[in-house]
Parts: C-alpha cells; sequence; structure tokens
C-alpha cells in the first residue's frame, strides 16, 4: 500500500465535517497531529515511514462505532483527529466512559498481541480521523524491526505507569484534586487560547458532566458541584459551551492536594 499523502487543508485545516468519510487522505493538520505524538515521534525514520507506508485513512461520525466488544482485532490505529471514546456497559446496560484517546496517540494493539478479543467499545466522539494498519501488516513490521518490538515495549510501560498513577490517585486525592487533574489533562490535550483573553484555555472536547463524572469514578452531582466551587474561587469558567480554564497554575496547585476539604 502506498503512504498516505497529505492535502492542502487551508489555514486552519480541513475538518472531517467537511470531507468526504471516503477521503484515503489525511489534511496537513491530521499528519501533524500523527506526527507530533510523543511515541510516533520518538521512532526512527525507516520505522516510521513503514507504519506510514502500510496505513490507511477512516473517517467517523460522532457517535459511530468503531470496534465493539467482543470484536476479532483486524486493525492497530492512531487518532489523527477528534477523539476515540472508551467505553463499557454495566450490568444494568448503562454505559460507562473510560477514557478518551486524543490525537497522536496509538491503541488497540493489546488484543493484536494477545489474540484474544476486543476488551471494550470504541466510539467515535465528534468527528474522528483514524490511521489504521491492519493486523497483517503490523505483524510484517514487527517481523523486519526489531526496533518495533522495543518501541511497543516501551509503549506498554508507559501505559501501565499511567494506569498505576490513576489507581493512586483515585485511592489518595481528593475528588477536587482528581478533577483538577482531569481539567489539566484535558486542557493540554484539547485546549485552544481564548480570543478574548490568551491567557484562559477553553477545552475544545465536548464532555457532559455524567462523561467528566465517569471518568473520575464519581457521581454527577458531586463533581458539579466541585466545578462550581472551581468557578467560584475564579479558576474555571463553565459555559454552554463546554469549560475554559482561567488560571492554570491554580488547578496545578489544587491538583497537588493530599486531603479533603
Amino acid at each position: 500500500m502506498q503512504d498516505i499523502l497529505t492535502s492542502p487543508a487551508g489555514p486552519l485545516g480541513q475538518s472531517p465535517t467537511r470531507q468526504a468519510l471516503d477521503d484515503p487522505i489525511l489534511t496537513m493538520e491530521e499528519r501533524s497531529a500523527i506526527n507530533a505524538g510523543r511515541w510516533f515521534s520518538s521512532l526512527s525514520p525507516s520505522l516510521r515511514h513503514d507504519i506510514l507506508r502500510c496505513a490507511y485513512v477512516r473517517r467517523f461520525r460522532d457517535g459511530d462505532l468503531i470496534a465493539a466488544r467482543g470484536d476479532t482485532p483486524e486493525e492497530w490505529m492512531a487518532c489523527a483527529h477528534g477523539a476515540v471514546r472508551v467505553s463499557s456497559t454495566s450490568v444494568t446496560g448503562k454505559q460507562i466512559t473510560l477514557t478518551y484517546v486524543e490525537p497522536g496517540i496509538w491503541f488497540g494493539d493489546v488484543s493484536i498481541f494477545d489474540g484474544d478479543s476486543r476488551t471494550h467499545d470504541v466510539y467515535a466522539h465528534g468527528e474522528t480521523t483514524l490511521l489504521c494498519v491492519a493486523r497483517a501488516d503490523f505483524h510484517k513490521i514487527l517481523a523486519q524491526h526489531v526496533e518495533f518490538y522495543q518501541a511497543m515495549l516501551r509503549l506498554h510501560a508507559r501505559r501501565i505507569r499511567q494506569l498505576y498513577g490513576l489507581v493512586e490517585d483515585l485511592n489518595t486525592l481528593p475528588l477536587r484534586a482528581r478533577l483538577a487533574k482531569q481539567l489539566l489533562h484535558l486542557a493540554r490535550s484539547y485546549g485552544v487560547a481564548c480570543l478574548a483573553n490568551a491567557s484562559e484555555i477553553r477545552i475544545g472536547l465536548q464532555l457532559a458532566q455524567e462523561e467528566l463524572a465517569q471518568l473520575l469514578g464519581a457521581s454527577r452531582q458531586r463533581v458539579n458541584q466541585e466545578l462550581k466551587a472551581m468557578e467560584r474561587d475564579g479558576l474555571i469558567r463553565i459555559e454552554a459551551g463546554g469549560l475554559v480554564v482561567r488560571q492554570r497554575e491554580g488547578l496545578m496547585r489544587l491538583s497537588e492536594a493530599d486531603t479533603d476539604k
């Protein structure tokens, strides 16, 4: 398969909303998101080339199912635009959001490695573009690049560290501190400087309070209370279109708290 070429995207980049869902070419903005990914950018040029040479583009509308729990793994994927919502379903049939995959992050390799089925449901959150590598090509790249094994080990080690960090936070930090850390993460991943005040950061990822609460393992009511308290303290601003971080340093201090207030 040929390498994915970059298409012109205009001054601000062209979102999938204005492209056909079967457009096989990444925009400049999407290609930049892939290349800027911390893990992908650490690979050698030859390995990056071979991954991109085998890759193909898939585009999804908001809410589209990308992969379902129990599916046979057929692809290794990276988010190039938008977000990917990873969720599970409770015994009562309620969908629980576990995490969001941001642009530049690769996922879906665990099932390819162990040969087992997908463990969670994966949905597009907003207009989303994925860069995909078929399972057979994934194994071919492994066979051709010893570096790829080492790189995947680093990727998995990073995920394990993050998982232990989340478990530690859940058991040691109060909800307000965990919420502050989550807002800082969302601001880093999806933040856009406000036109009226460049020091303020608007979180571009649209999340309902229920979804934010699920990420934190808390009730929507408690998260709503903490958000209102942060707004009273001038740390954030709650708007109809989402959240605005007003004082990043204040959130950082709050995220380091170790006792409930």
